[in-house]
């Protein structure tokens, strides 16, 4: 691997004479692609099972796979076609988000080489299915979320078989959580009732500590049932599972109307109704209910506080505390739990400086194409790389591992001029422990894996930091690659 690499310098220029400004241009020498800014949060609508079937419109837009083919600047609902324009418009005004379409005659993928395949998603929405997912979209479906995705599902009621192939949402969705090559056993800790109950105004918890219920969208009270279902909570198959809105006169682990989970890395939110998210606006035709402006109701706050914290806004809100694939309070489900843990989804699940994430030709990356590549610019610079995680209570065994090569320009054998801090934080950005700083002196070729004890966080949401400070001088450069956080 290259000893130097001060050409990684960002760069300003100003070329007058040809009329060019380049002002603060982030400029990557060595990258086989100008990098580009990421937008925070991208999420898929699935449109490919049905959702339109029969009286449904269950559609962000008429244009798909993207939106802004519809109208690029959406004001209004009515800038875009469909029953959860309402949704799609109140997202991308924020100017914070990316939405797509899964188009109707498509597959559910992830690793796979479509613009549309989940890994270059954050959240998953699925708007009351209304035909079976196919054992691959199963699987992809799952994995996506275990490797950090987020997953939004929504039902209908029991015997809302719109396109009348045998299969409606109650039962698509529970065969999702029971029949999917990687976790049969109520891998998100509920099923779904058969149930059609036909009005009410559930309310919610008292939880002011709750992002979903208290998000940056406002804070909610109640939602709407307009012929819809309700959720059995299952603790013991994830003690991640927290019931938010509950229909009146129930509890506890019955009667869950909208609920948050966790899986793996990701998470996972049901909402038992699609009249909530309805905005009435769908096809000529189609009888509509108004349920996302309903006065008696805040549906609007649940559903996009909901999309922020699927996207990875806000604390984790599993039982307990929260938990990641069966965690929370005294249970354990072995596996990695970083999401997106070889950097091969670009800049996905993990926050990052600009560039850090990278597939640069003038490193190598320890296995597959991207890895992190943090400073190496020969200038004053400081780069940083992180992930929050819950490592489950019921754990005894917690181990953090990755790839690490370092590379300098530097010529001193005593001082370390610059400097890679690995820390632990907590949910409030304060620092618990640095498990290791290295420096310019750990200078050497190849890859060395680095590991460590992470046992003592059990039950704890946490914050995985990289951070790489460069001095004035001379480059160093610190990659980072295939990382783990291993539970048992």
């Amino acid at each position: 691997m290259p000893g130097s690499l001060r050409s990684r310098r960002r760069v300003t220029t100003a070329l007058a004479g040809f009329g060019l400004l380049l002002t603060g241009a982030a400029v990557q020498v060595g990258a086989s692609a100008p990098a580009q800014a990421a937008t925070t949060h991208r999420v898929l609508f699935d449109n490919a099972h049905a959702e339109t079937a029969g009286n449904a419109d269950w559609v962000i837009s008429t244009s798909q796979p993207d939106p802004l083919g519809q109208n690029s600047d959406p004001q209004s609902e009515t800038d875009w076609t469909g029953a959860l324009s309402s949704w799609g418009v109140a997202l991308q005004k924020t100017g914070d988000y990316s939405l797509k379409t899964l188009p109707s005659g498509q597959s559910l993928t992830y690793g796979g080489s479509s613009a549309q395949d989940l890994s270059n998603f954050d959240t998953l929405v699925l708007p009351e299915p209304n035909t079976l997912f196919t054992t691959a979209e199963k699987k992809a479906i799952m994995n996506f979320v275990k490797n950090g995705g987020g997953l939004f599902m929504i039902s209908d009621h029991t015997g809302a078989d719109r396109n009348n192939d045998g299969n409606d949402a109650v039962e698509i969705l529970n065969d999702l959580m029971t029949n999917n090559g990687v976790d049969n056993t109520d891998p998100f800790g509920f099923s779904i009732d058969s149930l059609d109950i036909k009005s009410g105004y559930p309310a919610a918890i008292s939880d002011s500590t709750d992002p979903v219920l208290n998000g940056s969208f406002g804070k909610v009270t109640n939602s709407l049932i307009a012929d819809g279902t309700t959720a059995t909570l299952k603790p013991a198959d994830n003690s991640a599972v927290k019931g938010l809105v509950y229909r009146s006169g129930y509890s506890g682990n019955t009667g869950a109307f909208f609920l948050t989970s966790t899986f793996g890395a990701g998470r996972v939110a049901f909402w038992g109704d699609s009249s909530p998210i309805d905005d009435g606006t769908g096809s000529s035709g189609n009888t509509l209910y108004d349920g996302w402006n309903d006065s008696g109701a805040t549906n609007a706050a649940l559903a996009l506080n909901a999309t922020a914290w699927l996207a990875g806004d806000g604390g984790t809100s599993g039982g307990g505390g929260g938990g990641t694939g069966g965690g929370g309070t005294g249970t354990c489900t072995a596996g990695q739990l970083l999401g997106n843990s070889g950097f091969e989804s670009g800049n996905t699940t993990w926050s990052a400086s600009s560039q850090v994430i990278t597939n640069a030709a003038a490193e190598s990356p320890h296995s597959g194409s991207y890895y992190a590549w943090l400073d190496g610019y020969g200038t004053a610079t400081t780069d940083t790389l992180s992930q929050s995680v819950a490592v489950p209570a019921g754990c005894t065994s917690a181990k953090l591992s990755f790839y690490l090569h370092i590379d300098t320009a530097e010529t001193s054998t005593t001082t370390a001029y610059d400097t890679l801090k690995v820390q632990v934080l907590n949910s409030s950005g304060t620092v618990l422990g640095t498990l290791a700083t290295y420096s310019n002196l750990n200078a050497a070729s190849g890859y060395t894996q680095r590991s460590f004890d992470l046992s003592g966080y059990a039950g704890q949401n946490i914050t995985l930091r990289f951070t790489g400070t460069e001095g004035s001088k001379y480059q160093t450069s610190f990659v980072v690659d295939d990382t783990a956080l291993d539970v048992s």
